[in-house]
């Protein structure tokens, strides 16, 4: 048997093993999740992020996914709204375990009917939204924004809206940078490559290294939500062509006003 063949077997053995053991536990954390539903508001965000840390781990020593953080200490003690770059579901996974405040989603409402993994979720204070409702979905998102940081947590969002193939560029939307200029609240971006290791729509996992790089806080005052978002953008972009030049360095990144500036 040829040595690629080989390899192929391996991959597909480790991710159907990842994939079986991640179903099984997320079967047993609903009900784990269930348990500790009546504890303080923190303790149940620690014992239901004990999955997201069970899966990363699994990740790493049955798939081979490594990560590395670049830039953790500039996250401020303050307010924050993180502005990803999407490229699979380890972010999503990841950042839940890994930021040092209750992190809070915006996400779609239909979410929250997933057996097990939806009911997880409703248990947490995220914020679910009804695209079809529009400007009203949005109202929603800032209403209970502003409780949320108010509160201690962290918001995050996918500007892209999507997981966006490793090597390309979605279409920035401005929500997060909108919801910031109404909360005053700092946005961190954050630029990272799992896409090369777990890619969209992908069962296959592949070993490798993720990194996920930490910008400067960016103050949304005097600034419009095109002016932020830009910035944010630009960044987030440009800092892509730095952890993942093999899949970037052909691309040009697009004008911006300004980079971000650390927040004094």
């Amino acid at each position: 048997m040829r040595r690629s063949t080989i390899i192929r077997y391996n991959l597909l053995f480790r991710s159907c093993l990842f994939a079986l053991l991640v179903a099984l536990l997320t079967v047993v954390w609903c009900f784990v999740c269930m348990l500790v539903a009546p504890l303080p508001y923190n303790q149940r965000y620690w014992w239901t992020s004990r999955w997201n840390v069970a899966v990363i781990w699994m990740a790493k020593v049955i798939c081979g996914i490594q990560y590395r953080v670049i830039g953790a200490e500039r996250l401020p003690d303050a307010p924050v709204i993180l502005l990803s770059k999407h490229q699979s579901a380890w972010e999503t996974i990841f950042y839940l375990m890994w930021t040092p405040r209750p992190l809070v989603y915006v996400f779609k409402k239909s979410l929250t009917y997933i057996p097990f993994f939806g009911w997880g979720i409703a248990l947490l204070r995220m914020i679910p939204i009804d695209r079809s409702k529009g400007k009203d979905a949005f109202a929603q998102v800032v209403a209970h924004g502003k409780k949320r940081l108010a509160n201690g947590q962290w918001i995050i969002m996918f500007p892209e809206g999507t997981r966006i193939p490793v090597g390309q560029k979605g279409q920035y939307k401005g929500g997060g940078a909108r919801l910031a200029v109404e909360t005053g609240a700092l946005v961190v971006p954050l630029a990272m490559n799992s896409g090369e290791c777990w890619g969209k729509n992908s069962f296959i996992k592949t070993p490798g290294l993720i990194t996920v790089s930490v910008g400067h806080p960016i103050s949304p005052e005097g600034k419009t939500a095109v002016q932020l978002m830009q910035q944010v953008e630009t960044w987030i972009e440009a800092e892509m062509r730095v952890i993942s030049p093999r899949r970037y360095r052909s691309r040009p990144v697009a004008k911006s006003a300004a980079a971000p500036q650390e927040q004094e």
